[in-house]
Parts: C-alpha cells; sequence; structure tokens
C-alpha cells in the first residue's frame, strides 16, 4: 500500500499550496514532479489515476494544486502563466528540500506547457513528459465564452474548458500572449529526453500541437499516440497505458533516487568480516586504481579524470565521507529503532573541503587550513521537535564521526612478500 503525505509550501505569489506527496512500498527508483491541467486540480482523475499506477510501479509523485485551484491559496483570476512555472520551481524546491528532487516532470494539458518551460529551472530533471499539451500556451484564446460586457469592464474573461467556464484577469492572456513566442525555442533548448503523450481525437487540445511539439523538439524524443482517449484521461485503461509508458520510457534516462532503504536487522555469517582488516592493492584500467576488499566484499576506488585517474570508481575521500555517512544514517536507524519512533528513511548528505582555520569557530587551530566536512542529514517520519533534536544529537556520536573527532595515531610497516 503506497504512502500518502499531505503538505504546503509557498508558491511563487507567496499563497500557501496544497501537496500531496504518494511513495511506494518500498524505496523509490525515482521521484515524479506531476503538473495537472489547467481546468483540473491536483486531485482530478487522471492525477490520481497516474499517480496511483507510478506508484505502484516503483515511482513517488509529487502533485499539486496551483495558485487558486484545488485546496491551494491565492487567487485563479489573478494569475499568469509566469506564477504557474514560478509555482512548479517552488515545488521542485520543496521536494530538494524535504525529500529528494524529483528527476521526471510529468504535464498534463497546460501543466505540459508550463514543465516544458520550467525544466530548465529544476536541474535535477533527467525525463520530461507531456500529456495533451498545447504546443502554444496561447491555444486558451479558442476556449474564450462569448464577451460578457460586465466582465470586460473589469478586466477579466471567461474560459470553458471540458464544460466549465472559469473567470481569469485579462493579464492572463496577454501574458500567454507574450510567453508563446518562445515557446518553440524552449521545447528546441529543452536538453532533456521528451515524451509526448496525445489523444488524436483530443476536442480541447488538438494532435497538431503534438506534432509541433515533436518538430521542435531535439532527440531523443519520443511520440505515443493514446488512442480513443479523451483529453481529461477520463477512462481508467487510458491512465493505467499513460503511467505505463512513462515508467516503462524514462527507466533508462533515471538513477536511482539518493534514498537509502531502511536497513534490516544486523545478522552475522561465517564470511562476515568484523576484524576491522580491509586490503587495498592497485589494480583496473587506471594509473592510480585500487581495488578494496573487505572480507567477501570487493569495491574499487580511484581519482578523477582531472586528478590524472580513470574515475573508475569513488575517490579516497568520497570514501572516507561514504563511511561517515553510513555509520551516522545506521547510529541514528539503531536509536530510533530501540526507542520505536516513527523514523521512516534517513538520508545524509556530506561535502569535504578545505578552508582557512580563521573561518572555523569551533576549530582549535587558529592558522593554516583544515579539513571541513559538512554533513546534512533529513529525518522523514512523523516525528516531534524534541525526537528530531536527539536523533541530530546521536548523529554527533556514531564511532566514525568519534574517530575523527578524537587524536588518531596510525602505525605504518613495510610487509615482506613473495
Amino acid at each position: 500500500m503506497a504512502r500518502s503525505e499531505k503538505v504546503t509550501f509557498p508558491g511563487l505569489s507567496g499563497a500557501k499550496l496544497a501537496g500531496r506527496l504518494e511513495e511506494p512500498d518500498d524505496p523509490p527508483r525515482a521521484v515524479a514532479l506531476f503538473a495537472h491541467c489547467f481546468s483540473c486540480g491536483k486531485d482530478s482523475a487522471a492525477a490520481n489515476r497516474i499517480t496511483r499506477e507510478l506508484t505502484e510501479r516503483g515511482i513517488a509523485v509529487f502533485r499539486f494544486d496551483f495558485t487558486g485551484l484545488g485546496q491551494s491559496g491565492g487567487d485563479l483570476g489573478n494569475t499568469e502563466f509566469r506564477a504557474n512555472l514560478g509555482d512548479l520551481v517552488r515545488a521542485a524546491d520543496y521536494l530538494r528540500d524535504t525529500y529528494a528532487a524529483p528527476s521526471i516532470l510529468v504535464g498534463h494539458s497546460l501543466g505540459g506547457s508550463a514543465v516544458l518551460a520550467a525544466a530548465p529551472q529544476i536541474p535535477e530533471a533527467r525525463a520530461v513528459v507531456t500529456i495533451g499539451a498545447p504546443a502554444d500556451p496561447a491555444h486558451l484564446g479558442h476556449l474564450l465564452e462569448e464577451p460578457d460586457p460586465e466582465a470586460s469592464s473589469a478586466g477579466e474573461a471567461r474560459l470553458r474548458v471540458s464544460g466549465r467556464s472559469f473567470r481569469i484577469r485579462q493579464e492572463l492572456l496577454e501574458d500567454l500572449d507574450v510567453r508563446s513566442g518562445g515557446q518553440a525555442a524552449r521545447v528546441t533548448g529543452l536538453g532533456v529526453p521528451l515524451l509526448i503523450l496525445h489523444a488524436p481525437k483530443d476536442e480541447v487540445v488538438g494532435i497538431d500541437s503534438a506534432r509541433l511539439i515533436y518538430e521542435a523538439a531535439r532527440h531523443p524524443k519520443s511520440f505515443v499516440s493514446l488512442d480513443g482517449a479523451d483529453h481529461l484521461l477520463s477512462q481508467q485503461p487510458d491512465t493505467a497505458f499513460v503511467a505505463d509508458l512513462i515508467a516503462t520510457w524514462s527507466g533508462r534516462y533515471l538513477e536511482q533516487v539518493a534514498r537509502p532503504a531502511v536497513p534490516p536487522q544486523a545478522t552475522t555469517t561465517d564470511n562476515d568480516t568484523s576484524t576491522g582488516e580491509l586490503t587495498v592493492r592497485e589494480t583496473g584500467p587506471g594509473p592510480y586504481s585500487q581495488r578494496v576488499t573487505v572480507g567477501r566484499h570487493q569495491l574499487i576506488a580511484d581519482e578523477p579524470t582531472p586528478s590524472g585517474g580513470a574515475n573508475t570508481g569513488p575517490g579516497p575521500y568520497d570514501l572516507l565521507l561514504a563511511a561517515l555517512g553510513s555509520c551516522t544514517s545506521m547510529t541514528v536507524r539503531m536509536y530510533a529503532q530501540r526507542r520505536q519512533w516513527p523514523l521512516r528513511d534517513v538520508s545524509v548528505t556530506l561535502r569535504h573541503s578545505r578552508i582557512h582555520a580563521t573561518d572555523c569557530a569551533e576549530c582549535e587551530t587558529t592558522s593554516g587550513r583544515v579539513d571541513h566536512i559538512v554533513r546534512e542529514i533529513r529525518l522523514f517520519g512523523d516525528l516531534d521537535r524534541t525526537q528530531r533534536a536527539k536523533l541530530l544529537e546521536i548523529a554527533d556520536k556514531c564511532p566514525v564521526h568519534r574517530t575523527l573527532r578524537s587524536e588518531v595515531a596510525v602505525t605504518t610497516t613495510e610487509v615482506e612478500h613473495d
């Protein structure tokens, strides 16, 4: 059963936007950011069904209501297209800060236009999918109802989409007209793989839009016809087909989401290494490539190409950070398990640099440079402030952390060999 969590975050205008994060049972292989159609919302039938199907295929999905729609604050009538783009970027920022940055951007109808325009501002995006998207966001003009003198005098207009009427400000239409001229250029310069899904008999956004987007885009690009579907994907078989296409097509462009699974209970076997001894030996194609052997486990270490290596594996400092990061995560997990706290996942990000001692307030050294490690810990779960503070305190007590902070004596000897 997928996990679902309601959240709020500030949109471009400052209004509180309502979002929902849905996760598969196992650690996700990717995170998708879903942008709904103009007349829909995050809880539309299409959004719900596509999300459910994607989570069943191992992809976490974050969807939200644009400003003035659904449960989000703000006024749709005062919203411009650039505000939708800003809301998308803010949603990606929220994911990056609290969960994991989105690697798939999915947009339905005008949401498709939005993800095409916003993708360059979301650097982690590895794949973009549009569903029934207009080639030009100004296509909304053909959905205008007959002019209403009273609305016109107030600087407003009304759009009719899929039988529903919406009040919008004239500035929105003007903004769409201004933006429309650059949409083809944005598609051409997208820089990531693009999947275009469109129904041939779409009565809201004609199939010609799919052709124009495809012609403007550079490879890799793909087009799949949603034969028999309507614009809102109102039939469950159509949404299942769309989700299956997204999951299958995007798989070749994605890397595993950098969020560790909850570690299993520790076990001991005859092959486990518990002596703390490992062996490092030169091997591999590069001049600095090393094979690290720890009991029955092996891994490769190397220097990056700019340093003269072949980049066949992580560098020495990468491995040092990996030791600290894994020790931190394990220590936090063990403590939470003992107290039966609702810690769902732990993510640790680390960076190493050398800084001037004078820039380090907590360092005893006052001259020269010192090694500086930045450790960022993300705790996922329904934890209160006291529990979170305690887990951060416990992180500083992991054994590797204590080793790095204590005086370490290294004895070097030469061992005879055959």
